[in-house]
């Protein structure tokens, strides 16, 4: 999300991470009045759960609803398109719980009170970024949980043969290459500092080209293969990565934000509530990036329902 808006866009069909764009929902009714996937539960009382709908988040939207279950609570939940839809009532306490990346709901928060100009405040390191993100979250009444090593990042692939032939492995060593580049990427790359204006400023990669074929998508990964493009922008849980010959650079100067996934709480709720962290921290110590790659696969190639991912991984990780 940044304001470094992140480039996830709808056009993840697979694996999208993002999904962490500002546009304004559209139409009269509150999409989290309807539409909404209920679960049983136990004596706890309700929780409200909502996320992005896509397959990253439906992911984790199923992982907290199994694990809020097992601990005795009954959990609604209502997947959404984007994070202004329900980062109103995360904040008003229609909603309670959301699983949420720590930079974009950052960015999201420190525009919103900031304004549109307003510095960023998140950076590379998870840590720093909390620390950061923590006051703002508190004047919106959200608290943040512990964050994942999970971290769905915007990330730049080329293919095994060119990282093997040019023996380069990171972006700096990408840039010395000293070649003109097009890059295969979201259609608002161009301007971005996280995308192509980041690249040609702190790695020096000389980008000729944007060829604006989406975020992670089929399209951009075959021009890759193809050799119409160098460069191609994916997702660091792009778990499909190595079986389509396609390896990551290193982001080793640090110009992409910690995202690493968060569970976001209604302030209030928490409150009366404590025992959710108990219940959402367990999983944010144990799942990876790697992990998350690997399920992203399940559902997203392998068709696998999201239930029975989550389920799977959190039985195999003694979580459930």
């Amino acid at each position: 999300m940044k304001i470094r808006p992140t480039l996830r866009t709808a056009a993840l069909c697979v694996f999208a991470a993002a999904a962490l764009a500002l546009t304004a929902a559209c139409g009269g009714s509150d999409p989290l009045e309807s539409g909404s996937d209920s679960s049983g539960g136990g004596d706890k009382g309700k929780v409200v759960l909502s996320g992005q709908d896509f397959t990253e988040m439906q992911i984790m939207a199923a992982m907290y609803e199994q694990l809020l279950t097992d601990a005795g609570y009954t959990v609604e939940k209502k997947l959404v398109s984007t994070r202004p839809i329900y980062m109103k009532q995360l904040s008003s306490g229609a909603v309670d719980v959301v699983p949420e990346y720590l930079s974009g709901i950052g960015d999201y928060l420190n525009i919103q009170q900031n304004g549109a100009k307003a510095d960023p405040v998140t950076s590379h390191s998870a840590d720093e970024t909390l620390q950061a993100v923590k006051p703002l979250a508190k004047n919106a009444g959200i608290a943040l949980l512990k964050p994942a090593k999970a971290t769905d990042q915007n990330a730049y692939a080329v293919t095994e043969e060119f990282a093997e032939s040019k023996n380069v492995s990171t972006l700096s060593e990408f840039g010395k290459l000293d070649m003109k580049v097009k890059l295969a990427a979201a259609k608002d790359c161009k301007d971005r500092r996280d995308c192509a204006k980041g690249l040609k400023s702190v790695y020096g990669i000389n980008i000729a080209d944007v060829v604006p074929l989406g975020f992670g998508s089929p399209q951009g990964k075959a021009a890759l293969k193809e050799g119409e493009v160098q460069l191609a922008q994916v997702a660091t849980t792009d778990g499909a990565l190595e079986a389509e010959g396609l390896v990551l650079l290193e982001d080793d100067k640090g110009l992409q934000p910690a995202q690493n996934l968060v569970p976001a709480v209604n302030a209030d709720f928490l409150s009366k509530h404590p025992d959710i962290a108990d219940i959402l921290n367990p999983l944010s110590a144990t799942l990876t990036t790697e992990d998350l790659g690997k399920l992203n696969v399940k559902v997203g190639q392998d068709r696998e329902k999201p239930e029975d991912v989550a389920k799977e991984y959190l039985q195999d990780q003694g979580l459930l």
